[in-house]
């Protein structure tokens, strides 16, 4: 269903290029307020960080945004399919983040990410951060739920496996999501949003394809979840926020994260909103993020 919202995102107030590998560079685009606290911004597996600007816009006024795709996602172009994976995932973020204090000096940092870029940065080794902000990370308790949360990650990787690939029309791609159970909460303006920052135009020029290929994204699902039982919040060394989709809802993606776990940090959750709740209530995840920042004096 189309809508009269159109998300245009600005042209970014300064770029560079981190070189992740041989072979692999990803693009750090500035957004927002200079003068302000410095925000790390990425994005869930299969997506892009441009797609959560109605989220990140809300930031802007205040803080300094440095906004980046992971590898094979987004901007950039599509690498081996044999280093999409955590630990080469891990060792970008690390990477990222030191270019981004070289490039622009060193000031205080707050990282926010989603869903895959939470367990990425939570199992990261840097220590850069002053405060985390983490929408929907993979915490979940060991036993019947961690087996839950295999089972499910199975089943994702399963499904992701049988997405459509490629489409005549970005249309057609809003048309899917339009249907699509996950993705039904979005907020207006997003499924089209969603089609052309996880969209690029096919190399023979004749229709559009998936940014991130649907192989790599399934095959992140499939060895992502052995990382799961790794996170360990009492090693978080900054004050961290967790923002949850709403509990009381059934899980269309993967199951909501273990309450008990997450109110031993500082945990809310986002009502009538998924996992993807920063495309379903920005508006909502900006107002908690900014009242974590501001009692931590860094809003």
């Amino acid at each position: 269903m189309t809508t009269d919202i159109v998300w245009e995102i600005p042209a970014p107030l300064s770029t560079f290029d981190v070189r992740l590998d041989a072979d692999t560079l990803t693009t750090v685009r500035q957004h927002g307020n200079p003068s302000g606290p410095r925000v790390v911004l990425s994005h869930g597996s299969g997506l892009a960080v441009d797609l959560y600007y109605p989220f990140w816009s809300l930031l802007a006024v205040d803080f300094d945004l440095m906004v980046y795709d992971l590898r094979n996602h987004g901007w950039n172009s599509v690498g081996a399919q044999r280093d999409h994976n955590i630990p080469t995932l891990i060792h970008d973020h690390d990477i990222i983040l030191e270019s981004i204090d070289r490039e622009y000096g060193s000031k205080p940092t707050v990282g926010i990410f989603h869903s895959l870029t939470t367990l990425i940065t939570l199992l990261s080794f840097s220590r850069l951060y002053s405060a985390l902000v983490l929408f929907d990370p993979p915490l979940t308790r060991p036993g019947a739920s961690q087996i839950e949360l295999h089972d499910a990650a199975e089943r994702a990787a399963a499904l992701i496996r049988r997405r459509g690939q490629r489409f005549k029309k970005q249309e057609d791609f809003v048309e899917v999501l339009g249907i699509f159970p996950t993705f039904k909460r979005a907020a207006p303006g997003v499924h089209e949003l969603m089609a052309r920052t996880t969209l690029r135009q096919s190399a023979s020029g004749e229709g559009y394809e998936l940014r991130c290929p649907r192989e790599y994204e399934a095959q992140l699902m499939d060895y992502g979840r052995s990382f799961f039982p790794l996170l360990d919040l009492e090693l978080v060394a900054c004050p961290t926020k967790i923002i949850g989709a709403d509990p009381t809802l059934p899980h269309a993606y993967l199951p909501a994260l273990d309450q008990q776990l997450a109110s031993a940090m500082d945990y809310d959750f986002i009502p009538e909103a998924t996992h993807f709740l920063q495309l379903e209530k920005p508006a909502e995840c900006a107002a908690v993020t900014r009242e974590f920042l501001k009692r931590q004096g860094l809003a």
